[in-house]
């Protein structure tokens, strides 16, 4: 399929719309535009307009696609991070998204989604239920320091 190159009027209307619709990653939009035609001197002179006209702020996406993602999806910190990073959000931006989640219901929601897991596996033995608990939350994402005691409490309750 053979690339159409728009105006540069005619991409950042487009663009402005495409960043409005919802928040953006900064690479993302980049390569929206790449797909319009523009070159690299056009796009980043593009991007900047669009920071300074606060369409685009990647802190802000960094913050919403982390909470969107916990809240919605279950995932945990570290695959949220992982996420963000293939979006080549910065350090810095990931770690205040992170932050941004409040340790009291990231702590609520793996305890939910512990809890549901262990329940699921009805007919599990003991030791074979912790360990697809314990597989499960990490493939959510959740750090190794909270799923391990939490597994252990569940077993023990049983």
């Amino acid at each position: 399929m053979k690339k159409v190159r728009v105006g540069k009027e005619q991409a950042i209307r487009s663009i402005r719309q495409y960043c409005a619709y919802q928040e953006r990653a900064q690479q993302e939009t980049r390569d929206k535009l790449y797909e319009l035609g523009m070159t690299k001197d056009e796009v980043e002179e593009i991007i900047a307009e669009l920071i300074s006209e606060n369409f685009l702020n990647e802190e802000r996406f960094a913050i919403q696609f982390a909470g969107g993602h916990f809240r919605i999806k279950g995932w945990g910190k570290v695959k949220i991070s992982h996420a963000l990073k293939q979006k080549r959000v910065s350090t810095y931006n990931i770690k205040k998204a992170l932050k941004a989640l409040e340790e009291e219901d990231y702590e609520q929601k793996l305890a939910e989604l512990a809890l549901k897991k262990w329940n699921s596996l009805k007919g599990e033995k003991g030791l074979q239920r912790m360990a697809k608990t314990r597989a499960f939350l990490h493939q959510r994402g959740f750090e190794p320091q909270f799923v391990q005691p939490l597994v252990q409490a569940l077993y023990k309750a049983k």
